[in-house]
């Protein structure tokens, strides 16, 4: 565990569990600890060093300025590069402030519950180093309309592919085609460049690419034995054309795909808020044999009627709700309620975001069908991909009078 070269800087009023606090990760091999007894102090503190911490431990619970506050100004000023709470308070509270410090745009690597131990703290801490795509920050970089019409006329955009794994079996079943950019020596992920491709009118351009790359590779890995169901993802004013259903049947049995071994993934939010203009296109997509899937379900605010309204086949629980489930009985809860109405509506379920043996055993036990995430595999080249399913070994669950 690579925590000793961590810097830390400790937020807590309280004198004794400040000590504490500054024992437990001194025992953990840290030597980079800073610390305050106020939001108001540390704001000074950070605002003097040469570079940001690490991590900030922060207790919401502060005099004067209380830890919500602090976290605002640490993120509007980016004093830390990640953020993890120590605190005994209301879990709902706690899931709130994570969601609001994520939206602010800080990392978040959890809540350390007091009273503290070393083991609690290493827990919360190992999660600087995860590599799980999702969690790291890219740079910014400045991409001009210009670039971004070079990069498709010169294939530079292209598929990865994250496997999705049947949790009965443990066989990989499908995977989810992921944009990269391959530009100036660089792997630009999506967010980068997706809400540009939206603004410059190349959206529709952009998607048809990936849906082409990803069919010839879909084809390729059949060839060599290995059968994949592909979901590839759609922007919202994809399916403000009421042809798209066509050109995607068009593009798929081009390059020999079946629309069955297809699924056109969707967010829940883009979905509900434009759901009129979008059921002429997903209809005539499930007519055709395509699967539907509702992307990142329970980030959005859409009612049980517009879900029930809309033809999907497939649901996806949102990492955010996978991640801490095993210790979060609210975060569970969601987890158990979304597994129970896909049932009832006959949906698929994929769990988004699974890193850990124990959250892939949780959904086991739930009766979650598929998994995705860092403990499976990282989005890969297609190219990769083959490798990768022959290296996987499904986690091995504890017999009960074992546990």
């Amino acid at each position: 565990m690579r925590l000793a070269g961590l810097s830390i800087v400790v937020v807590e009023d309280h004198a004794f569990q400040r000590r504490v606090a500054l024992r437990l990760l001194a025992e953990l091999g840290l030597s980079q600890i800073g610390e305050a007894a106020d939001g108001a102090a540390a704001l000074a503190l950070l605002a003097k060093a040469q570079t940001p911490p690490d991590v900030v431990l922060v207790d919401l619970d502060l005099p004067g300025m209380d830890g919500i506050e602090f976290i605002g100004h640490v993120a509007a000023r980016k004093l830390a590069r990640a953020i993890a709470l120590t605190s005994a308070l209301d879990p709902a509270l706690l899931n709130t402030v994570q969601g609001m410090a994520r939206a602010y745009g800080l990392r978040v690597l959890g809540v350390v519950e007091k009273p503290l131990t070393t083991a609690k703290l290493a827990e919360v801490l190992a999660q600087f180093h995860n590599a799980e795509e999702s969690s790291v920050v890219e740079p910014s970089i400045e991409i001009r309309h210009e670039a971004l019409r070079h990069g498709l006329g010169a294939s530079e955009f292209e598929p990865f592919f994250q496997p999705k794994v049947a949790l009965s079996t443990g066989q990989v079943v499908g995977v989810e085609a992921l944009a990269r950019w391959r530009h100036d020596g660089r792997i630009i992920p999506p967010n980068q460049f997706i809400s540009i491709f939206e603004r410059e009118g190349l959206i529709d351009e952009f998607t048809e690419r990936m849906l082409e790359r990803s069919c010839i590779w879909q084809r390729r890995w059949a060839a060599a034995g290995v059968e994949l169901k592909l979901s590839v993802n759609v922007s919202m004013l994809n399916l403000l054309h009421v042809d798209a259903a066509d050109r995607y049947q068009r593009i798929v049995v081009d390059n020999g795909v079946k629309p069955r071994d297809v699924v056109i993934e969707v967010t829940e939010s883009s979905v509900m808020s434009e759901a009129g203009h979008a059921l002429n296109v997903l209809a005539r997509l499930r007519l055709k044999g395509f699967g539907l899937s509702i992307d990142d379900f329970g980030t959005g605010y859409s009612s049980l009627a517009q879900l029930s309204q809309i033809p999907f086949t497939e649901l996806k629980i949102d990492q955010g709700f996978v991640s801490g489930a095993v210790r979060q009985p609210r975060k569970r809860a969601v987890v158990e309620t979304s597994l129970d109405l896909a049932r009832k509506l006959q949906l698929t379920v994929v769990a988004e975001g699974v890193e850990t043996v124990e959250e892939w055993q949780m959904l086991a036990e739930l009766g979650c069908q598929q998994a995705q995430g860092f403990l499976i595999a990282p989005a890969l080249p297609g190219d990769e991909l083959l490798a990768a399913i022959r290296n996987w070994h499904q986690p091995e669950t504890p017999h009960p009078e074992s546990q």
